[in-house]
């Protein structure tokens, strides 16, 4: 049996879930979230308790079983408590900033970066090297934050660079200067 499968998951007050059938929605604060499950997978609502089991233990359904518990728990958590990822921006001249409901990135092109918010995703800035991404799909703000990453990963020679708060990153050397003849 699955670790992570047989875990029941606590719907924590003020959320709402609904299954019908395979598909499986779930109602909160922060917003309301639908997902529709593998046909072999069985999801079952109890009180205040989900419960996921799978009909056998071939390969495919074992797979699905751990899986499909972690995606409706995110679920869960995503519209009671929400997701932050938060960024750091590293560099002379580099800076992030809001404006309107878009963040533009100054991070060494000859243009401004900008990414626009949308109704799932919520943008923060609240310093001219900080931004903080949050909302209620825990897939949707990885992604999103990846994408503000990628526009100039962390370089390890000097650090500049738009970076997770919480990243590591290792610094190398430059070229050492070579002795004469």
């Amino acid at each position: 049996m699955s670790r992570i499968g047989k875990m029941p998951i606590d719907i924590p007050a003020g959320v709402d879930v609904t299954i019908d059938g395979s598909t499986v929605t779930v109602k909160g604060p922060k917003g309301e979230l639908t997902r529709t499950v593998h046909k072999n997978i069985t999801v079952e609502k109890d009180g205040a308790v989900i419960t996921v089991t799978r009909p056998n233990d071939e390969n495919l359904n074992k797979s699905l079983h751990g899986l499909t518990r972690t995606l409706i728990a995110n679920m869960v958590e995503g519209v009671s408590k929400g997701y932050t990822k938060e960024l750091e921006v590293n560099g002379v001249g580099y800076r992030a900033a809001k404006n309107g409901n878009e963040l533009v990135l100054t991070v060494g092109f000859s243009h401004p970066v900008t990414f626009k918010e949308n109704d799932d995703i919520k943008i923060e800035v609240p310093g001219p090297n900080k931004i903080i991404i949050s909302g209620s799909d825990k897939q949707k703000v990885g992604q999103f934050a990846a994408e503000v990453r990628e526009v100039r990963p962390p370089e390890p020679y000097k650090g500049k660079g738009i970076k997770y708060v919480d990243e590591f990153i290792h610094r190398k050397e430059g070229k050492a200067a070579k002795g004469g003849k």
